[in-house]
């Protein structure tokens, strides 16, 4: 009966078949992601998370799901994992892997669930799950004792103490200082957590987390047997996993670290001397191991492939003196496409196991999860740029894969057979290379080319949305316009100009590409992005006449964005460095070259803004004169982060994108009622626009 439960459940993760034969944006909202692969001491099975977007609830579900490395038999629905832990300042799922009871007979896990983020466990036959732990306070981190008996588990501030700080303030009015989120609401503006919360910047550039996030952590531990708590003194806190603070003095900081879980030897990544000035930053690293946390001598890998290479994942395979390594490609010709090598720290060899058309280690919107592994078997989250994602089991020894788990399988084959994605390549005028994922409208119809949208920054794994997620790649294939994600070079240049010029060029280089063979139509060109593709598109629309309409989710610099974050001493070093601004009165020059309040009479296409409420403010020196000349449309979505992530803000996002470049590239309206104001106002937009005069002045380019 248990078994006939899990099928159940399983098939219910599945994408319903009545939608069959179209890529909706809900389908592609509703797809079921997977993250947090564990395997068991024994090898033998592995645990991961499933999930879910609910349009009705408007909130994520999430379920601990068991099964057979060996992949006989479905996977076990064993646990309600709760809502999704999230970062405040992006809206990204945190990563929440579960570990394993030596004898493999439970998982623990953090959730939240009843309003609160306690330490679980979860039978993995199914049979029950129950908290470990009933605090006042939310659980940060916990750690389960060798021997299986306790648990050690952290807190910080108890829930009450933090809303009762919250309400404080609210009385008494909030101090305005370098840590207050100015643009955003200052009371309970942030719903990453189950409950509107204040938030703080914590770092120095835009991280964010809740009021009192800076209260130090407290220990305390659970008898497992008799479920007894005490408080740990610091002498007993456990040692988790090292840090780069915990790395020798004299070493460079590494990127990540991995610790050898038998003898204590630790794997790490070593940023690569970056020896040209004009570079911000460079995706290589070196791969290298200490014998020791004390140890001030690495042992570096001297292999090709892990030696100034875009390495993004490391692990030790149990048992072994092997470490493998995930190589993310960056400069080849594959894409963002991800591959798995292993290196004998005995013998110095790097033999392949792996090598992927996507991502092996997320989906997407998780693109950075580590695969589960055994001292034979990798279990990992597989997604390419037109296959949503799956759970794979991979042979170490052979690289042979096998899939375990597939939920989105009736979405494959219907975008396989409407709307595949081809990887394409082409050179700017400068003899750069991109490299990007088409797909491509089959029906133009009126004997002419389709039109053409693009999205450009990185194309990781399976691409719903871009980054980002808000522009519905396969949707607007299947309704007659060319999506395509464009990858942007991943050395990130230090000039502001020629970072954004590099967009620029990349975009009328493929328009160029694609039209040459009578593949779009140049003269209707869409363009989106989010953040850093955000400031290209409008870069792109200031600089350029190759965008038709175009759509931004994300901050430019201006002098309110500037005014807003004026306080904090790391916000003027980043914007120094990153963009070669000071204030504005001190290089008035720059700003007239960088920010688009001052290029407004070049932008010639309309722009739809959808943004979150809480950077919203920050725009308002260019948007407003857009709407105002009736040539830009605002949304904002409340209790937003970067990065949306409600339900039903995400699909209002994907459909009015889908509405906005059918109509602005086919003269197409959807008939539905409900819709009828928008296209009163777009209409409106449309008028206005044909009937003012053209700017003599033209583009010049940049």
């Amino acid at each position: 009966m248990l078994w006939i439960s899990a099928i159940a459940i399983v098939a219910g993760i599945a994408i319903n078949p009545a939608h069959a034969g179209t890529i909706s944006p809900r389908r592609l909202l509703e797809v079921a992601d997977l993250g947090n692969p564990v395997v068991s001491p024994d090898g033998r099975r592995v645990a991961f998370r499933v999930e879910h977007a609910s349009i009705e609830r408007n909130d994520y579900g999430t379920a601990w799901y068991v099964q057979d490395v060996d992949g006989r038999l479905p996977p076990r629905r064993v646990a309600d994992g709760g809502a999704p832990l999230r970062q405040y300042v992006n809206g990204a799922v945190l990563p929440s892997p579960a570990v394993w009871s030596l004898d493999g007979r439970w998982i623990y896990y953090r959730a939240r669930l009843d309003g609160r983020v306690s330490v679980w466990r979860a039978a993995v036959d199914g049979s029950h799950a129950h908290s470990v732990t009933l605090d006042p306070a939310d659980v940060r981190d916990f750690s389960l004792s060798h021997d299986g008996r306790t648990l050690k588990y952290s807190i910080g501030p108890a829930r009450e103490e933090v809303i009762a700080a919250e309400e404080l303030e609210y009385d008494r009015g909030v101090r305005i200082d370098e840590t207050v989120v100015i643009a955003a609401g200052l009371f309970r503006s942030n719903k990453a957590d189950d409950r509107a919360a204040t938030q703080r910047f914590l770092g120095d550039w835009f991280s964010t987390g809740p009021l009192l996030a800076k209260v130090p952590d407290r220990w305390k531990t659970v008898d497992l047997a008799t479920m007894a708590v005490r408080d740990v003194p610091a002498r007993e806190a456990p040692v988790l996993t090292p840090t780069a603070a915990d790395m020798p003095r004299g070493l460079p900081k590494p990127v990540k670290l991995a610790q050898h879980p038998e003898d204590g030897r630790i794997a790490l990544l070593i940023p690569v001397e970056n020896h040209d000035d004009g570079l911000l930053l460079k995706p290589g690293v070196e791969l290298a191991v200490l014998a020791n946390r004390q140890s001030r001598r690495p042992l570096r890998c001297t292999d090709e492939l892990c030696s100034d290479q875009a390495i993004t994942g490391i692990q030790w395979r149990p048992g072994s003196d092997e470490v493998l390594f995930t190589l993310t490609d960056y400069r080849r010709r594959r894409g963002r496409t991800q591959s798995i090598y292993g290196w004998d720290v005995s013998t110095g060899a790097v033999r392949p196991i792996l090598r992927s058309d996507g991502l092996v280690s997320g989906g997407q919107r998780h693109w950075d999860v580590p695969c589960g592994l055994s001292s034979d078997t990798l279990v990992c989250v597989a997604a390419e740029a037109d296959r949503p994602p799956r759970l794979e089991a991979i042979d170490v020894s052979s690289g042979e894969r096998r899939i375990l788990f597939e939920p989105n399988k009736g979405l494959e084959m219907d975008i396989a057979t409407t709307a595949p994605a081809r990887l394409i390549r082409w050179t700017d005028g400068q003899g750069r290379e991109f490299t990007g994922h088409l797909f491509e409208a089959r029906d133009a119809g009126a004997g002419r080319p389709p039109p053409l949208f693009v999205t450009f920054y990185n194309c990781y794994g399976f691409l719903r949305g871009g980054l980002g997620d808000e522009w519905p790649l396969a949707s607007l294939a299947e309704n007659g316009i060319s999506a395509l994600c464009i990858n942007a070079i991943p050395e990130y240049r230090l000039d502001f100009v020629e970072r954004h010029d590099q967009g620029r060029l990349a975009v009328e280089s493929v328009v160029e590409y694609l039209s040459s063979a009578w593949r779009i139509d140049p003269t209707r060109v869409g363009m989106g992005g989010l953040s850093y593709g955000s400031e290209v598109t409008l870069w792109t629309a200031a600089n350029s006449d190759v965008v038709t309409a175009a759509s931004v989710s994300g901050v430019s610099p201006t002098a309110t964005y500037y005014l807003f974050n004026s306080l904090r001493d790391g916000f003027h070093s980043g914007l120094r460095k990153s963009w070669q601004l000071g204030a504005p009165q001190e290089t008035p020059e720059r700003w007239r070259t960088i920010s688009p309040a001052f290029h407004l009479d070049r932008i010639r296409a309309p722009i739809l803004f959808q943004v979150p409420e809480q950077e919203y403010r920050m725009i308002l020196d260019y948007a407003l004169p857009l709407v105002q000349r009736h040539q830009g449309d605002i949304y904002v979505f409340p209790d937003e982060a970067h990065i949306k992530f409600q339900p039903r803000h995400k699909l209002a996002a994907y459909e009015r994108n889908l509405d906005w470049f059918r109509f602005w590239l086919q003269d197409y309206e959807d008939p539905s009622p409900l819709k009828a104001e928008q296209y009163r106002i777009w209409g409106r937009m449309k008028v206005e626009m044909e009937e003012r005069p053209a700017d003599a002045s033209g583009h010049d380019g940049a």
